[in-house]
């Protein structure tokens, strides 16, 4: 994925250029920077890093895994964080094991053990299968049977596992209608999988890692915590809301292929009897994860009652963030030593994503540590002083508009940084960086199914453009709404 419509090389090079040459004259170069009372030139360094990491984020000049390491190379050699080397390269190293973090791999392990025994397909399967065969009830139980995953297990993962599916479906319609090209439905059917991924991964904080990002960033910066609950409380309902409005707009175009059959049917219970009757291991593998998910939703009755203990043994405040991630590192234990998850599994994870949440988190340590937060928050009273609803307007539209181009995660480390530091705000951000729908580069899924022969440029982007409104429209309307009187 890249940023402009240049040759991969080209635009990696020129980002590898541009992003030192910002960080040395940034770093040299304002002099504000290097007169914040209290801080010397920390605040300078500090923000020289930052433009370097967002640059080469946008333009991927190096991988985002190594970008995201940035930070535990050139924070302590800086003195970021004002404590001499090995201080500030233990305050560095300790962001990238956050509880966060941890969480996050926990829920990886979780959907790992549900992939490889094949329980999130007989799930996927069997949502489809009792909403329906007809067209319009197939494109509803795509888009669900993915989104329902998609809390879960990755976005990538999801749509890996729900494209071949589709495609089979959009195949066997063909063939009851004697062969004939469904270039409408067929390209419906791709994009259900693509937005189902990415609008129910918004719905759990481990269902997408900009889910985590945001969480991490608000808890450390802002000092507000999300249990797992809270978090669905606030983004589940937007998927809730939103999920129609996606099935509406997709099948306004599916329909135009003018089928009215069933065939699909035939496909759904193949694939459900290919699959034969649970096994012992799926069954497993789904009490720890439904396990899991209970404790994670009964963290606010559970959490005061082992709170004090730790406090008292361990001396620090035990937050929800310690619980969750406490839970997902016990599942994944358990999973690990009743062998219903193996080591290959376990080693074939992205473990990429847990380096780039890490770096995010210490990111915006540094921001913090170095005085660079209240410099930027001086730099920042324009966008403080407009009126709320024109500040979740902005975050909303701003956050999708830079995912068409860059990377969610990539903008959501940025937009974080430089937005107001309101949480309803930073919530609306966070739900607007995996809504974008226009651009293959916009999310993983959307360049899955974009492979799949089914969609042309065009289509994707015309449906995407409507969507990516609708999206800003409701994330504003939404943010502004219901979920300004439920964010902490």
């Amino acid at each position: 994925m890249t940023a402009l419509a240049l040759p991969a090389r080209t635009v990696q090079r020129v980002g590898l250029l541009v992003g030192l040459t910002l960080s040395l004259l940034v770093g040299w170069f304002v002099p504000e920077l290097h007169e914040i009372e209290g801080y010397g030139s920390r605040p300078a360094w500090a923000a020289a890093v930052v433009v370097m990491m967002a640059v080469f984020w946008l333009t991927e000049a190096v991988a985002i895994e190594v970008t995201a390491c940035i930070p535990l190379l050139l924070f302590p050699l800086l003195g970021v964080y004002g404590g001499g080397y090995v201080s500030d390269l233990g305050a560095t190293a300790l962001r990238y094991l956050d509880a966060y973090v941890l969480l996050f791999f926990g829920g990886m392990t979780i959907g790992a053990a549900i992939e490889e025994c094949g329980l999130h397909r007989r799930i996927a399967l069997t949502i489809m299968s009792r909403l329906g065969a007809e067209p319009h009830r197939l494109m509803l139980g795509m888009l669900a049977a993915t989104a329902f995953v998609s809390l879960w297990i990755s976005n990538t993962a999801t749509a890996v596992m729900m494209v071949p599916i589709a495609v089979a479906l959009a195949k066997e319609l063909e063939l009851a209608l004697g062969g004939r090209r469904l270039v409408h439905l067929g390209a419906a059917l791709m994009l259900a999988v693509a937005y189902g991924a990415n609008v129910g991964g918004i719905g759990t904080k481990i269902g997408t890692s900009t889910n985590s990002i945001f969480a991490g960033f608000v808890s450390n910066r802002l000092g507000t915590e999300f249990g797992f609950l809270q978090f669905s409380l606030v983004a589940m309902p937007f998927v809730l809301l939103f999920l129609p409005l996606v099935w509406l707009v997709l099948w306004v175009h599916g329909r135009r292929d003018g089928i009215r059959t069933s065939a699909g049917r035939a496909v759904l219970e193949r694939e459900l009897r290919a699959l034969g009757a649970p096994s012992s291991r799926e069954r497993a593998v789904g009490s720890v994860f439904l396990g899991a998910a209970l404790l994670w939703m009964a963290s606010d009755l559970v959490r005061p009652l082992v709170a004090p203990g730790f406090e008292q043994l361990f001396g620090f405040r035990f937050q929800s963030k310690h619980y969750e991630a406490g839970v997902a590192l016990l599942s994944g234990f358990v999973l690990l030593t009743t062998r219903l998850l193996s080591l290959r599994a376990l080693f074939s994870m992205p473990y990429g994503s847990l380096v780039l949440l890490g770096g995010s988190l210490a990111m915006a340590g540094g921001i913090e540590a170095s005085g660079l937060s209240a410099w930027l928050s001086g730099q920042l009273k324009l966008l403080s002083s407009l009126a709320f609803p024109l500040q979740i307007l902005l975050a909303a539209f701003g956050t999708i508009g830079l995912s068409a181009v860059a990377s969610h995660t990539a903008t959501i480390n940025i937009v974080l940084n430089v937005l107001p530091q309101n949480v309803t705000v930073l919530f609306a951000s966070a739900l607007g960086a995996s809504c974008d729908f226009m651009l293959p580069a916009g999310t993983p899924p959307n360049a899955i199914v974009f492979g799949s022969g089914y969609i042309r440029l065009s289509t994707m982007i015309r449906i995407g453009f409507l969507l990516n409104i609708l999206a800003g429209l409701l994330i504003t309307a939404y943010m502004l709404g219901y979920a300004r009187f439920i964010v902490p």
